[in-house]
């Protein structure tokens, strides 16, 4: 009972503290759940983020793997390419050695003959000096010669003057300029006019054109030099009677130029040349177009070399010197300049009964 009394008393005090604890609970609701809803964004936020670095690393770490194996297998083929490239170098710097080697060699065995070529030196030597002594020769006497015509127009030209002032001349009344008293001897002038003729008053007479002006007097294919008119017709000039063509036709077809045929413009010989200029044209731009391959890739089979072997036998390959003369023979020295005649070559093995067989 007296527990009871003592409840009762103590309800009013607990009532008021629910309250007073209800009242404060509700005024914190809303700071309490703004705080927990921060505390767990902090969390979840940490939490992503953790989540998100670990899958960085994933993606880094896979990403390194992956470019290492594809910078691997760059430079992997980088290299090969790199060494492929210098074992073609080095193949085609072998391959230009081995030709000019091979080269010099054949020139100097085949084409260019060294004793040869000082003989022709030697010969081009004494021909310099003599047409050097040739030549001043000519030099000195065209010197002389102009010194001459220079001398001749020199005494023309005094000549001219004297017959020009031929009037200058002394009488047997009047002394002229030349031959005054003061002197005790005439001038040398006066014995030249004395030994001269005075100048005539004629005009000299032209040379008649006997083409009548239809024809060009200058050389043919040659253009003139001054401009030219066209020629006038002539006067009274009749055509003769009888079958006579007309002097412009005749005189065109008389001062025709040459006209060469094809035999006398070329040589006998130009078809040779020729065959010889291009020979000689191609081996100097020769060039290798099948690409060189290394040894461990070739597959074609072998072949001997030319200058080594043959069906007749083996060459003398290595047995004379570069430099070995080659003698001359008498069929080399003649040249034909026409081509045989057939049945002439046949002569003593056709050749029966006074006939030749064809």
């Amino acid at each position: 009972m007296a527990t009871m009394v003592k409840l009762g008393r103590l309800t009013g005090k607990v009532v008021e503290e629910t309250f007073i604890q209800n009242r404060d609970a509700e005024e914190n609701r809303l700071k309490e759940y703004e705080a927990a809803l921060k505390i767990q964004s902090w969390f979840r936020a940490v939490r992503v983020r953790s989540y998100i670095k670990f899958l960085h690393k994933c993606a880094v770490t896979v990403q390194r793997h992956w470019r290492g194996f594809l910078g691997r297998g760059a430079f992997r083929t980088l290299v090969k390419n790199s060494v492929f490239v210098m074992r073609m170098n080095f193949y085609n710097k072998m391959v230009v050695r081995i030709q000019k080697r091979w080269r010099g060699y054949y020139v100097r065995k085949y084409v260019h003959n060294y004793y040869a070529r000082k003989r022709y030196l030697e010969g081009l030597q004494i021909k310099n000096q003599i047409v050097r002594s040739e030549l001043s020769e000519y030099a000195e006497m065209h010197k002389r010669e102009r010194e001459k015509r220079r001398q001749e127009l020199a005494e023309k030209k005094e000549i001219y003057n004297a017959r020009k002032n031929h009037y200058l001349l002394s009488t047997h009344q009047v002394s002229g300029i030349y031959n005054t008293p003061y002197k005790p001897f005439p001038d040398e002038m006066e014995y030249q006019l004395m030994s001269v003729k005075p100048l005539s008053h004629k005009r000299p007479l032209r040379p008649r054109d006997s083409t009548m002006g239809l024809v060009d007097p200058s050389p043919p294919r040659v253009p003139p030099a001054l401009p030219q008119s066209a020629p006038l017709p002539p006067i009274d000039k009749k055509k003769p009677q009888g079958p006579f063509r007309q002097p412009t036709e005749v005189y065109s077809q008389r001062y025709r130029p040459l006209e060469p045929t094809l035999r006398v413009a070329t040589d006998y010989t130009s078809e040779e040349e020729a065959r010889v200029a291009m020979k000689r044209q191609e081996w100097e731009g020769r060039i290798n177009d099948d690409t060189f391959l290394p040894f461990t890739r070739r597959e074609r089979p072998y072949s001997p070399l030319l200058h080594t072997t043959s069906q007749y036998g083996a060459l003398p390959y290595g047995s004379r010197h570069f430099r070995h003369e080659k003698k001359e023979t008498a069929d080399d020295r003649f040249k034909l300049v026409c081509s045989p005649i057939p049945i002439l070559e046949k002569f003593k093995e056709t050749y029966s009964k006074g006939q030749v067989a064809l």
